[in-house]
This record gives structure tokens, C-alpha cells and sequence, in this order.
């Protein structure tokens, strides 16, 4: 069986443009984030992962599952597929790299399309928002 990697992701949408995140030592952005860990789901990674990277809360009642994103997991071997659970939803606070991060930035769909390094996961992400009308 390959490799899938399972993860839950932030869709945070800010003047038309989708938040990413660069962790300390990568190149590429990525959705906010990150593994979902044994016995937990989705949205309680969600939540952990978004306290610790962006320093906030997501807001209670604006959680709205987006959808299921598989793709080839970026910067992993090859054969190691990605499995992203993703949510769109209202944070508490204006997000704050903490530690782990290096970079916040919002993206519009050609901005992030024209990066160095992009992540298939995430291009998924802006497409279908794209297609919703929900992004520049």
C-alpha cells in the first residue's frame, strides 16, 4: 500500500486572496495546517494545528468543510500520496507566524500558480475556490 499522508487544512480567505503558509526551512507555501494525528479527526487537528501555527482560534459555528484534495504530497518521496481534509472557516485573531512558520502570505490563484514552488494540494485548494467564485 503507498504511502498517503492525511492531513486537515485551513481555506482562509482574506479580500479574495488564500492565506498559505512557509514552515521554517522550506521553499514552498502551503495550506495552513497540518497531520491528523491517530484517533483524532479532521476538525480536532484542525483546530490544534491552527492554534499552533497561526496563533488563533478558529471561530466557533464558521467551520465549513470545503472538501476531500488528493494529490502527489509535495516534498515528499515519490509514491507518497496527500490526503487533505479541507475547511473553510473565520480565525479569532489576524493570523501570526508562530515558531514553526516562516512566512504568512495571501494568494491569489496566478500568484500562487506562478511560484518557484508550489504544492499540487494547494493548487487543487485555489482551483476549486476559484470555481466557487470565492477567489481572484
Amino acid at each position: 500500500m503507498p504511502d498517503e499522508i492525511r492531513t486537515a487544512a485551513l481555506a482562509h480567505i482574506r479580500e479574495r486572496r488564500l492565506l498559505q503558509t512557509r514552515s521554517v526551512g522550506k521553499t514552498a507555501f502551503y495550506m495552513a495546517g497540518g497531520k491528523i494525528d491517530p484517533g483524532e479527526s479532521a476538525e480536532e487537528a484542525l483546530h490544534r494545528e491552527i492554534r499552533e501555527e497561526l496563533d488563533a482560534a478558529i471561530v466557533a459555528g464558521t467551520l465549513l468543510h470545503l472538501g476531500v484534495f488528493e494529490a502527489p504530497a509535495y516534498g515528499h518521496p515519490a509514491g507518497t500520496a496527500l490526503h487533505m481534509t479541507c475547511f473553510l472557516a473565520e480565525l479569532s485573531a489576524v493570523p501570526r507566524a508562530t515558531s514553526e512558520i516562516a512566512e504568512l502570505r495571501y494568494f491569489t490563484v496566478d500568484e500562487y500558480a506562478a511560484m518557484p514552488d508550489v504544492a499540487p494540494g494547494s493548487m487543487l485548494v485555489f482551483r476549486r475556490l476559484q470555481s466557487l467564485g470565492l477567489l481572484d
